[in-house]
């Protein structure tokens, strides 16, 4: 099970070499746009400039949000790693979905194409492998931290806080599909000479853009707000203190994502009536380590001793934090 430090350190190495190939592409991209005319291959030389752009903001991110605590900032800058990635999403939805959209109805209206397509498709061919060797990394990143949460790909990439590596994935995924609505458009406009297909598109990668940049814009927002762990992992901390053996019940449990590698956990702790101080700290002191050795992204662990809540009926009131992002 690979660490936190080497989870923060493979996130990174993700980051680069998405944006070193995004950088390498863009050029490529643009050259040969110039060269052929064709909205498409425009709109995917923004495409790839948007997500250069975007590579360098994830950076950021990572890089910001990795300082450590200090007296104004006690629980550290986690959460600003989430603003960066905001950026990152906006600029997606600005530069590179509102330029390819408005390119490809200007081609549609009034543009006529040069007719050089081969350098066209040779850039295509060989950006197309590139981005999938970019994508092949963020997905090995992604099975490993699946199987280290003990889930599955498809929901760790719907739930986690690393944000940055679900924009490196989902960004990648966009920029395959793009290379192959650009190489459709274009075979369609030399094999018909109407220049439709090409603006159309331009179109196309221009809401695939703004698809994925509303779908990081929306899970930035969540963290930046204050997002709970997943439902599964606050059962399993749930237990994990109820198990403790001067521990009666537990009142109430939240939690919070503070970054993409650290978690706050706060419960009012209904003790035993005949615990005494020092077996409310032993018990504190083993609640950190049971989850800090299960989840090492638990940061923060505060427990707040407080009598028990009682119904009418004289039951127990069982308050713990509900979370919808799992059934």
């Amino acid at each position: 099970m690979p660490s936190e430090a080497e989870a923060k350190s493979e996130s990174v190495g993700t980051v680069v070499v998405a944006g070193t190939a995004n950088l390498a592409i863009a050029v490529a991209k643009l050259v040969a746009g110039l060269i052929s005319g064709s909205a498409a291959m425009l709109s995917e030389a923004a495409h790839s400039v948007a997500d250069t752009t975007t590579e360098v903001l994830l950076f950021l991110a990572l890089r910001r949000g990795a300082r450590p605590a200090d007296t104004r900032h006690p629980f550290g800058y986690g959460k600003e790693s989430y603003v960066w990635a905001f950026l990152a999403a906006v600029f997606t939805f600005v530069a590179g979905a509102g330029f390819a959209i408005t390119h490809g109805v200007t081609t549609i209206l009034v543009h006529k194409h040069s007719g050089n397509y081969l350098a066209s498709y040779v850039v295509l061919a060989i950006s197309f492998v590139i981005e999938a060797v970019s994508l092949t990394r963020a997905t090995r990143q992604i099975r490993r931290e699946s199987r280290r949460w003990m889930t599955t790909p498809r929901r760790f990439l719907r739930l986690t806080a690393d944000t940055t590596v679900k924009a490196v994935f989902l960004e990648d995924s966009a920029a395959l599909i793009g290379l192959l609505l650009a190489g459709v458009g274009l075979g369609l406009s030399q094999l018909t000479g109407d220049e439709l297909y090409d603006g159309l598109a331009s179109i196309l990668i221009g809401v695939l853009l703004l698809v994925v940049a509303v779908i990081l814009a929306r899970s930035n927002i969540s963290l930046l707000v204050g997002r709970a762990v997943p439902e599964r992992v606050h059962r399993e901390i749930e237990r994990d203190l109820a198990g403790l053996p001067t521990v009666d019940r537990i009142d109430t449990l939240m939690t919070m994502q503070l970054g993409p590698q650290d978690i706050l956990v706060a419960a009012k702790v209904d003790f035993l009536d005949e615990a005494t101080g020092a077996d409310i700290e032993a018990a504190a002191d083993e609640a950190e380590r049971r989850l800090t050795a299960r989840y090492p992204e638990v940061a923060y662990v505060f427990l707040d001793p407080t009598r028990s809540l009682t119904r009418l009926d004289g039951r127990h009131a069982r308050r713990t934090q509900e979370s919808t992002d799992e059934p």
